[in-house]
C-alpha cells in the first residue's frame, strides 16, 4: 500500500509563508539602515519582529482578500495579525513617541490591501505604494536608535524610496512587461532621473555627507545603466539571476548611503 504525500507547504495551507521573495530585501534593507546609521538600542529588538510579523499578516491578509474572503485563507491571517498586534504594542511599551509614525503608513498599507482586494497586486502603483512604505522603516528605526539628524534621515530613506522604486520598474521590464519599448522606456527614464537628482543633491544642493555622497551617486548611475542594458540581454537573465542582482544592489546601495 502507498500512502500520498503532502508537501509541507500544501499541508501548511495558503498564505502562511509569502512567495514574493525579494520583498524580504525590501523589509530588511530600509530597517538595517536606520539601525546602523542611528546605533543599534533594545527597540530594535522588538521593531524587527514587529516588521516582519507585519509583513507576514498583510501578505496574508492580502491573499485573503484577493481570494473574495474564503474561510481557507484566513487561519494565517488570524495567526499573524493578533502577533502583529502583541509585538506592536511591546515596541510602543519601550518608546512610546514612535506612534507618531503610524498615520504615514496607513496610505501604503491602504493602497497595498485595496490592491489585493480588486487583484491588482501587480500593478505599478501597488508596487511604488509598498516602497514608499518599506522606506519610511528607515526613519521608524532611527528614531528607536535615538538619532538626531533628521536630515540625514529622511534623505536616506528618500534613497531606499528611489532605489526601490526603481526596483519595480526594472523587475517587471524583464519579466511581466519584457519586450514592451514603452516600458522599458519608462524603466530607463526613471533610473536616470533618480542619478540625476543624485548627482544634483551631491553637487549644489548641499547633501553630501547627509546619506548622499559620491558614493551613492556612482551606485546609482551604475543601476540606472543596468536598466538600460539588461533587459536587452539575449538570452533573458533568469529569476534566479535577477533575485542574486537584486540582493548585490540592495546591499550596495545600504553601504553606500551609510559611508556618507
Amino acid at each position: 500500500m502507498t500512502t500520498a504525500r503532502t508537501s509541507p507547504r500544501r499541508s501548511r495551507g495558503p498564505g502562511w509563508v509569502p512567495n514574493q521573495h525579494g520583498a524580504w530585501a525590501m523589509l530588511a534593507g530600509p530597517l538595517l539602515v536606520g539601525i546602523l546609521a542611528a546605533g543599534p538600542a533594545w527597540t530594535h529588538l522588538a521593531l524587527t519582529a514587529f516588521w516582519f510579523a507585519g509583513y507576514l499578516a498583510f501578505f496574508a491578509t492580502g491573499l485573503w482578500l484577493k481570494s473574495g474572503r474564503r474561510s481557507r485563507y484566513l487561519s494565517p491571517v488570524r495567526a499573524y495579525a493578533p502577533l502583529t498586534a502583541a509585538l506592536g504594542l511591546v515596541v510602543l511599551a519601550l518608546d512610546p513617541p514612535l506612534l507618531r509614525w503610524a498615520p504615514l503608513f496607513a496610505v501604503p498599507l491602504g493602497v497595498g490591501l485595496w490592491s489585493s482586494a480588486t487583484r491588482h497586486e501587480r500593478s505599478l502603483l501597488s508596487g511604488l505604494s509598498t516602497t514608499i512604505g518599506s522606506a519610511l522603516m528607515t526613519l521608524v528605526a532611527y528614531d528607536a536608535g535615538g538619532g538626531t539628524d533628521w536630515r540625514r534621515a529622511w534623505v536616506l530613506a528618500a534613497v531606499q524610496a528611489a532605489y526601490f522604486g526603481g526596483t519595480v520598474f526594472y523587475v517587471k521590464s524583464m519579466i511581466r512587461e519584457r519586450g514592451d519599448a514603452a516600458f522599458l522606456r519608462l524603466s530607463i527614464g526613471y533610473h536616470v532621473a533618480v542619478a540625476t537628482l543624485a548627482v544634483a543633491g551631491t553637487a549644489w544642493w548641499g547633501l553630501a555627507g547627509a546619506g548622499l555622497s559620491w558614493w551613492v551617486v556612482a551606485v546609482l548611475v551604475s543601476l540606472a545603466a543596468r536598466a538600460a542594458l539588461v533587459p536587452r540581454r539575449s538570452p533573458a537573465p533568469t529569476p534566479k539571476q535577477i533575485g542574486l542582482g537584486e540582493i548585490a544592489a540592495t546591499v550596495a546601495v545600504a553601504v553606500s548611503s551609510l559611508l556618507a
